[in-house]
């Protein structure tokens, strides 16, 4: 190997692995293993232990595979907004037919592994995901309607069902609560990073809320989406699924996000925009940590 070749090697894998989203991943990922967690009474087994490690793995890969297919779809798009610019697809260093090949091996290898480790319907699942983020959202959805985020926020709202299943083998009302809780979640999450992104979104061309109803419309949506928010977030405690631990965590970050979106609606500005999207990453993060907390302890 010459000494060119060595040192490409690295960087293009590093612009592959980066077309895989990890940070996105990693969230899906975490709200997977709470799913797994939580279908698991009691300390889990070794048997347990290696099958969620799997499950992991495969979610991890097919998730990668969604995203890397969503990179060539939106490669125009993404070149024309500073947020996305930067991607190899975006900026024609890594070229379709080589992204989509590594898509479909990332989702073969995750399938096979879910379908042979875990069980069927964690496969079918999982692509079924992929299905409706790679395709239904990105391809049908995100350039069609500026509810886009509303209806394709299902596909993002389904790791927790996946790690229900992969343990259990089928969806329990548990694990459906988990998914309005992201369902939920995804809409004043995402536009509060459309609100300060909104230039970008107009150059793309992409009919995103802030572009098609305003700042004061969209604003005035984050703020009701939180409130309806708060309320789902209470209903592990209702249902029996968490005890005070959980309720005082959910009550606390609920409350935190719905002041900084009630701020956000009174008097806009980018900063806060940009740190009302800090908290949700928190509050859904944390929410999930105290579910896993509350499991063990009480």
């Amino acid at each position: 190997m010459s000494a060119i070749q060595a040192m490409a090697g690295p960087s293009v894998f590093r612009q592959f692995y980066t077309l895989m989203k990890p940070r996105v991943i990693q969230l899906i990922v975490f709200c997977a293993l709470i799913g797994m967690v939580l279908a698991v009474p009691g300390v889990p087994t070794l048997a347990d232990i290696t099958r969620a490690g799997i499950a992991c793995v495969g979610i991890w890969l097919v998730a990668g595979a969604a995203a890397a297919f969503n990179c060539i779809v939106e490669q125009r798009i993404d070149a024309k907004m500073k947020r996305t610019a930067w991607r190899a697809t975006a900026k024609g260093q890594l070229s379709n037919s080589h992204t989509l090949l590594f898509s479909a091996v990332l989702c073969l290898a995750g399938s096979w592994l879910l379908y042979r480790w875990v069980n069927p319907l964690t496969m079918w699942l999982t692509f079924a995901t992929f299905v409706g983020y790679a395709v239904v959202y990105t391809v049908i959805l995100k350039p069609l309607t500026p509810q886009n985020i509303v209806i394709g926020g299902a596909s993002g709202a389904m790791p927790p069902v996946l790690g229900w299943a992969a343990m259990t083998g089928d969806v329990g009302p548990e694990a459906l609560i988990l998914f309005l809780i992201i369902f939920l979640w995804t809409p004043p999450h995402f536009w509060a990073l459309a609100l300060y992104r909104v230039e970008d979104y107009r150059k793309s061309g992409l009919p995103m809320l802030p572009v098609t109803h305003g700042n004061e419309f969209t604003r005035l949506q984050v703020l009701l989406y939180t409130l309806v928010l708060f309320a789902a977030c209470l209903m592990p405690f209702i249902y029996g699924m968490s005890s005070w631990i959980y309720l005082v965590a959910a009550i606390v970050l609920s409350i935190g996000f719905t002041w900084y979106a009630f701020m956000l609606w009174r008097s806009y500005s980018d900063e806060l925009a940009r740190r009302t999207f800090r908290f949700s990453l928190i509050h859904l993060s944390a929410l999930f940590a105290a579910l896993l907390l509350d499991h063990y302890i009480l």
